[in-house]
C-alpha cells in the first residue's frame, strides 16, 4: 500500500475535499482532450512526476500538483495543489484546462475515470521497481518532447547506482528489515528492497518484493523476529517513527537491530515515492544507516 493511502493520510493541503468531488457538470465545458503535443499544461497527481519534470527543466508545463509534492521545495509556492492521493478536486483540475494529467496505478482509478469521462487525456504510470522508475523518467521525457534530456537523467542515475553498488563493503552483509507501516506491519516494497541491496545490505524478507499489493505484504511480528535483521529501517508514511514502540514489541528485544540500537527512520518523502528522490537521497539515507558514511 502506498503511504499516500494509509488511513487518515489522504489530506492534500489546499482546498481539496477529502472525499474528492464528483460533480463535474459545471467544469466539463472547460476541458478538451490532448490536442497539444507536447502537452503545454500538465497536472501531476503524484510527486515523482513533479520532481522529474523539474529535473528535466520542464516545470513550466505543470499547472497543478498533488498536495504531497514537496520536491523541489519551491513547488509548494509555485504550483496549485489539486489532489490528495485517492481523492482530487475535479472541478479545480478542469478549470486548469490541462492537456494531460499524470496519474499512478489502479489506486487512482476513481480519479482517472472521472477525468476521462470529462474528456481529459490521462497517462497512468505503474512503476514498482527501479527499472520501472527509469522507464517512467524516459517515458515522461518523451511525452514532453525532452527525450534526450530524460535519457541523460536516467543514465546519470543508473551510473550513480552502479557506483554505489560497486563500492567495497565489509562482510557479511547486514540483514535489513524495512518497515513501511507499523499497524499492521507492512514490508517488502519493491524499489526499496532493491536499494537495500545496492547499498550493500541484504533484504531480510526478499520474497515480499514480488507482491505489488500492500495487503499481500502484511506480515506477523514473529516473521521479523525469526528473520533477525541487523538493521531496521522504518518510514511510516509521514507519521513519525517511534523507536521505543519498535523495541517494546513482544519478542523483539533479542532481534540484533533492537539489541544493538540500529533502528533508523528514513523520511517518507525520500523513500516511499518511486522516482528520483528514492534513487538519490533515499539511497544515500540507506547507505548512511548501514555503513555510517555517504555513498
Amino acid at each position: 500500500m502506498d503511504c499516500r493511502v494509509k488511513p487518515g493520510n489522504d489530506v492534500p493541503g489546499n482546498d481539496v475535499p477529502g472525499n474528492g468531488c464528483r460533480d463535474m457538470a459545471s467544469g466539463i465545458r472547460h476541458i478538451v482532450g490532448m490536442r497539444q503535443f507536447p502537452p503545454r499544461q500538465i497536472v501531476c497527481l503524484t510527486e515523482e512526476t513533479v520532481e522529474t519534470l523539474y529535473l528535466l527543466g520542464e516545470q513550466d508545463r505543470i499547472v497543478g500538483v498533488s498536495g504531497y509534492a514537496v520536491r523541489p521545495p519551491q513547488v509548494r509556492r509555485e504550483k496549485p495543489r489539486v489532489s490528495a492521493f485517492i481523492s482530487a478536486d475535479i472541478p479545480k483540475i478542469l478549470a486548469l484546462e490541462p492537456d494531460l494529467v499524470l496519474a499512478f496505478s489502479d489506486l487512482q482509478a476513481g480519479i482517472v475515470a472521472d477525468l476521462v469521462r470529462a474528456g481529459v487525456a490521462v497517462h497512468v504510470f505503474n512503476q514498482r521497481d527501479i527499472d520501472g522508475i527509469f522507464a517512467m523518467i524516459r517515458t515522461l521525457g518523451a511525452i514532453v518532447g525532452a527525450a534526450e534530456r530524460a535519457d541523460q537523467l536516467a543514465g546519470d542515475l543508473e551510473r550513480s547506482l552502479a557506483r554505489v553498488a560497486a563500492t567495497p563493503r565489509a562482510s557479511p552483509k547486514p540483514k535489513v528489515y524495512f518497515e513501511e507501516w507499523d499497524d499492521p506491519l507492512i514490508s517488502g516494497i519493491g524499489w526499496v528492497s532493491e536499494l537495500i541491496e545496492i547499498a550493500g545490505g541484504e533484504d531480510a524478507l526478499p520474497k515480499l518484493r514480488l507482491q505489488q499489493a500492500a495487503k499481500d505484504r502484511i506480515i506477523a511480528p514473529d516473521v521479523v523476529r525469526e528473520a533477525a535483521p541487523d538493521v531496521i529501517l522504518a518510514s511510516w508514511c509521514g507519521k513519525k517513527v517511534v523507536p521505543d514502540r519498535i523495541r517494546q514489541r513482544p519478542g523483539w528485544s533479542d532481534i540484533p537491530a533492537v539489541r544493538n540500537d540500529r533502528i533508523v527512520e528514513i523520511k517518507s518523502t525520500i523513500i516511499l515515492q518511486p522516482g528520483p528522490a528514492a534513487l538519490t537521497d533515499g539511497l544515500d539515507a540507506i547507505v548512511r544507516a548501514l555503513w555510517g558514511s555517504e555513498p
